[in-house]
């Protein structure tokens, strides 16, 4: 018997050495999310999330980022199996003085038994970097194999605008020769699809890799839109020296700068817009509203900072919570707050530009990036919305249930360079619009800091 104990306690004791050092990070908790083991790579994983240093509850740990993660555990009614597999986190990005810092984490959860939670953490950062650029070199020979004899050809200059017309042009867009030769390529471009910024991104980006392709709504020239892609080139990659900085701005150039400089090939793919729509729903969107997920939000914050550091411009962040929304859920249930959020996200979308990113965090977080936006721009449609959702109902089994939603305001400064930085000071701007009352919007000052300190306003 002692014998049989002494080998149970060995081989136990070999079970926790493995444990802790194993490649992946793995915790145990129980269902309340009390952490009983973790091994060294999982506390160096989730440490920078707990701000004071506490890793004894993993829904705590992780709330700021899957702040659903304990209602995923209290739902879940089967004796054990898995919760969630390979769901990536993202976290913000890495600044100046944290460079190795990981952007993304994923999370596999399982349940062991009626007391026990094993959650499995890696860092998935790099193998995320190498998918994206894998999905661009896809997009990159779909765009040039697919369809070759649909296409519009547009020749611009150093500028980015359009160079001259030709029959294509008139064949996919409608547009004529008067309309479009002069004009920045965003003529082809819905109102609120692009910016001056943009198309500079977009010429350097070709200047840099060869290429620059994106997807989205194109304009014709009677008001329709249709899908289509758009792929820039140099047309002489041997001099391609990144004049891009000064694209669609009256500032002198050189002799040849109104030269044909780069290629643009739109292609309508309307008929493709279904499968691909898919496909990044279920990446990018969120699964209850539609809008973008935290996945989609970190994504384009990490390209957009990126982007600035090459060429510096405008980026505001607008932070949003809707007021009071527990008791929505309290009072009328979950399947109404559920109606109350995508109500919301549609208002949400209808109220800023396509160019902007518009996310849903978590619960009833949501979050607004404005590239190359003001304060004052930031402000306008961060208002417009709270106005829509002021006067905004949603019925639900013939109840009205009216819903108000406060908001916080930061802007990329040489103080705020990086996306934590940003995001700090819009959290802040938005307890301060909840500490003045709520149903209002508010922007970022210094002194906000000084309020951070004291305890968080109830949503």
């Amino acid at each position: 018997m002692a014998t049989a104990l002494q080998d149970i306690a060995e081989e136990y004791e070999a079970l926790v050495q493995f444990l802790y050092l194993a490649p992946v990070g793995l915790v145990q908790a129980n269902l309340d999310g009390e952490i009983a083991m973790i091994n060294p790579l999982s506390a160096q994983l989730l440490i920078p999330l707990s701000p004071d240093g506490n890793l004894s509850n993993l829904f705590q740990v992780l709330q700021t980022v899957a702040p659903d993660l304990r209602h995923l555990v209290e739902s879940c009614t089967a004796p054990h199996g898995m919760l969630c597999d390979g769901v990536r986190i993202p976290l913000a990005g890495s600044s100046a003085a944290r460079p190795q810092q990981p952007t993304m984490l994923s999370l596999t959860l399982l349940k062991l038994d009626q007391q026990r939670l094993m959650a499995v953490v890696n860092d998935i950062t790099q193998q995320v970097a190498r998918e994206r650029l894998l999905q661009q070199n896809e997009a990159w020979l779909n765009a040039i194999m697919v369809g070759v004899t649909e296409y519009a050809l547009v020749r611009l200059d150093h500028g980015g605008r359009i160079h001259d017309w030709n029959a294509s042009i008139g064949r996919i867009t409608g547009f004529s020769e008067e309309a479009v030769v002069g004009q920045p390529f965003s003529v082809f471009y819905p109102d609120g699809g692009t910016t001056v910024d943009r198309i500079a991104d977009r010429l350097r980006e070709a200047d840099e890799s060869g290429w620059s392709l994106d997807e989205g709504w194109r304009l014709k020239a009677d008001g329709s839109r249709f899908w289509g892609s758009a792929m820039i080139t140099p047309l002489d990659l041997r001099n391609a020296q990144g004049p891009a900085a000064s694209a669609c701005v009256d500032t002198p150039q050189a002799a040849d700068a109104a030269a044909p400089a780069y290629s643009l090939v739109i292609r309508d793919i309307t008929d493709k817009r279904e499968a691909s729509e898919s496909q990044r729903k279920a990446i990018a969107c969120d699964h209850l509203t539609g809008i973008g997920n935290r996945r989609s939000f970190f994504e384009a914050a990490e390209l957009e900072f990126l982007r600035g550091k090459r060429l510096p411009r405008k980026l505001s962040l607008l932070m949003l919570d809707l007021d009071h929304f527990k008791r929505v859920n309290d009072g009328h249930g979950h399947p109404a707050g559920d109606a109350v959020l995508r109500d919301f996200a549609a208002l949400l979308t209808a109220s800023f530009r396509e160019v902007d990113v518009v996310c849903r965090l978590g619960g009833e977080e949501f979050a607004v990036l404005m590239p190359s936006a003001d304060l004052a721009q930031a402000q306008a449609g961060a208002e417009r919305l709270r106005q829509r959702a002021e006067m905004h109902a949603v019925v639900v089994d013939g109840v009205t249930i009216r819903y108000t939603v406060s908001g916080g305001i930061a802007m990329v400064d040489s103080d705020a360079a990086d996306l934590d930085t940003l995001m700090k000071r819009a959290d802040m701007a938005l307890y301060a619009a909840k500490a003045e009352g709520r149903n209002r919007v508010a922007h970022w000052r210094p002194t906000d800091a000084a309020r951070a300190d004291t305890p968080t306003a109830q949503p």
